[in-house]
């Protein structure tokens, strides 16, 4: 990752390359590189909120846009029903428990929403993924049938699409 380890084990501060892009924090606004930061003794300072180990520290747009993608997968596509084409994610599982499953991936889906729109997705791209969790969450909290639904409708990988499809057209 972007974190490197010595043979002593100790780990290094990250230092953003020209190629890695701007530093972007939760808030979507550039955060200036960090400085070389030694501490007493000569030793470089490990800081967990620089560190690739903290999922919430300043990640680059690139690395934004990878997480996004990993957590729709992993919530509408990362298992598949054995012999069967019919691939479901954690979306569809925690969604058996009533109401409160349902709730949660709900949760989780409007984060992925509060993300496109930090990244800087447009009202009417954030509107038409909103739109797609509402249709997810409510009829999730159908027994039976809307675990169904979520397994097929895929609320996440539609809003992915929606997020990446916009980007392709944005400059550089």
């Amino acid at each position: 990752m972007t974190s490197k380890a010595s043979h002593s084990g100790t780990a290094r501060q990250y230092r953003p390359t020209p190629n890695d892009g701007p530093i972007i924090d939760q808030d979507g606004r550039i955060v200036e590189s960090p400085a070389s930061g030694h501490g007493p003794f000569g030793f470089e300072v490990f800081e967990f909120r620089t560190s690739s180990a903290n999922p919430f520290g300043e990640l680059t747009r690139e690395q934004r846009i990878a997480r996004l993608e990993v957590l729709a997968k992993l919530l509408d596509v990362a298992f598949v029903v054995p012999g069967t084409k019919i691939r479901y994610g954690i979306d569809g599982l925690i969604g058996l428990i009533p109401v409160v499953g349902d709730i949660i991936t709900t949760a989780i889906s409007l984060w992925l929403v509060r993300e496109a729109r930090t990244l800087g997705a447009p009202w009417h791209i954030t509107a038409r993924m909103l739109g797609n969790v509402a249709v997810d969450g409510v009829v999730g909290l159908v027994p039976v049938a809307g675990d169904a639904f979520d397994v097929m409708f895929r609320a996440n990988i539609r809003n992915m699409r929606l997020l990446r499809r916009w980007m392709e057209k944005q400059p550089r």
